[in-house]
């Protein structure tokens, strides 16, 4: 791919990965194959608060995901997704009780992830669907 191409495509990646950070949520629609988000998008902005509370550690996650994968680096954005993992079973009993069914809604986005990213071979695209749906979750559920 040119060089002017590759620019502009980061760019629109980073107006997208910007916005989907600003909307911290859920999406209950369909899957998309809208490109996820990337490392710049992860500056702390305000945020409404979900009904689950804090997510802003696990969004950082996901932005690093993003990126990795954002950048054809699969087999990294796989080994980070283990830290997604952790720290999303860790808080489970935080926040799970808080609304059980924004946290199944989370739930089920965060696992798309994992699995995406854990296919015997995993595709790109695959991967940034399920990155997209993820960040669509959290602004969803923060009501943005």
């Amino acid at each position: 791919m040119p060089v002017a191409m590759r620019s502009a495509r980061s760019m629109a990646l980073a107006a997208v990965a910007t916005l989907l950070v600003g909307l911290t949520g859920c999406s209950k629609s369909g899957e998309s194959t809208a490109p996820a988000a990337t490392p710049a998008a992860a500056a702390p902005q305000a945020r409404a608060a979900s009904p689950l509370g804090d997510l802003s550690s696990l969004r950082v996650i996901t932005t690093d995901i993003a990126a990795r994968v954002d950048q054809g680096d699969l087999a990294g954005a796989k080994t980070r997704a283990k830290d997604l993992e952790v720290a999303w079973d860790s808080a489970e009993a935080g926040l799970k009780p808080r609304s059980a069914s924004d946290w199944h809604t989370l739930d089920k986005a965060v696992d798309g992830v994992l699995t995406a990213l854990r296919a015997n071979t995993p595709a790109q695209a695959d991967c940034k669907a399920a990155l997209y749906h993820l960040m669509q979750t959290f602004a969803t559920l923060s009501g943005q």
